[in-house]
């Protein structure tokens, strides 16, 4: 459980407000970030590095490792080298805010089918809650093809028709019923296949997709990530994802999770996330901001006034 992590909602409020920045130019976190490297047992097998060979804009960028730790075939156990958000600035469940950031996958890029998460967007867990609550949007990668997805309570859906296809009006999930939750396939680049969509067999309507341009392929070129996060499990939720200024995808209706002790603040992660699994794996990082108005994150004013 993460009750040590909860903020209050008062200091929530107030930290919405708040516009961070972090360039990772330094020898740590900058003070106007609000981040840091969560030291636990989880992240045992992760490390972090303030280093300027690899960099996207100024003097550095961060690079995240993780190295492998787990016992085989233990499907509870996580390699994770991620970087979290101060618990006093995260923003209230409830509330829109835009997160930025830069991320290039470092060689080899690992092509198998396995779990792997570069970032994460997540609600509080309480200490009465009972289950385990998936992030409500993820950025993953999966046999070598990166993709994002939205998370939510199972409030309806249907298989695929037999081609795999979902009827229009409609959007792929992968049904997870002994968590009461479905996970939702919303934006995947040029390089999907339905090969691919044997992850996401069934149909929701719950979850509504626009999608404007795929995302770009897994390579190891920096793409800038701009995120809009505003979930709301009764229906009217909203999430736009954006990566190198092009809109990508944008998705409504019911995003993120309503359970009974689950907490008052949503909270962003980033950083290499994987089932146990061999070898290392490391992914750079730059130009952390974030900001309740558009303009701070996407730097595009012409495209911020189409979203109002």
């Amino acid at each position: 459980m993460l009750v040590d992590l909860i903020a209050s909602p008062a200091l929530a409020q107030d930290a919405r407000s708040q516009k961070l920045v972090d360039g990772f130019d330094g020898t740590d976190f900058a003070s106007q970030g609000g981040l840091y490297y969560r030291e636990n047992a989880e992240q045992a097998a992760g490390t972090y590095s303030f280093q300027n060979t690899v960099k996207r804009n100024g003097v550095g960028a961060l690079e995240l490792s993780v190295r492998p730790l787990c016992v085989a075939n233990d499907d509870e156990c996580s390699d994770r080298a991620e970087i979290w958000e101060k618990t006093p600035l995260r923003v209230p469940y409830d509330e829109p805010v835009w997160y930025g950031f830069a991320m290039k996958l470092a060689e080899p890029i690992p092509q198998d089918d396995h779990r792997y998460l570069m970032a994460q967007w997540k609600r509080e867990i309480g200490p009465t809650a009972k289950g385990d609550f998936s992030p409500f949007i993820a950025l993953r990668l999966n046999r070598g093809k990166m993709f994002f997805t939205v998370e939510t309570n199972i409030i309806g859906g249907r298989p695929g028709t037999e081609n795999g296809q979902c009827p229009a009006g409609s959007t792929a999930v992968s049904f997870r019923p002994h968590e009461n939750q479905m996970r939702a396939l919303v934006a995947f680049g040029t390089d999907w296949d339905d090969k691919d969509m044997v992850d996401f067999p069934g149909c929701t309507d719950r979850i509504r997709i626009v999608s404007h341009n795929p995302l770009p392929v897994a390579t190891s070129d920096w793409i800038d990530f701009a995120i809009y996060s505003h979930p709301n499990a009764k229906g009217e939720g909203r999430v736009e994802i954006f990566a190198n200024k092009i809109w990508i995808t944008s998705v409504t209706g019911h995003i993120g999770h309503d359970d009974a002790g689950l907490g008052q603040n949503q909270y962003f992660k980033f950083g290499p996330y994987r089932a146990g699994h061999e070898g290392i794996w490391t992914v750079y990082y730059d130009d952390f901001r974030r900001s309740p108005d558009c303009i701070d994150v996407l730097g595009d004013q012409k495209i911020c006034n189409t979203l109002k």
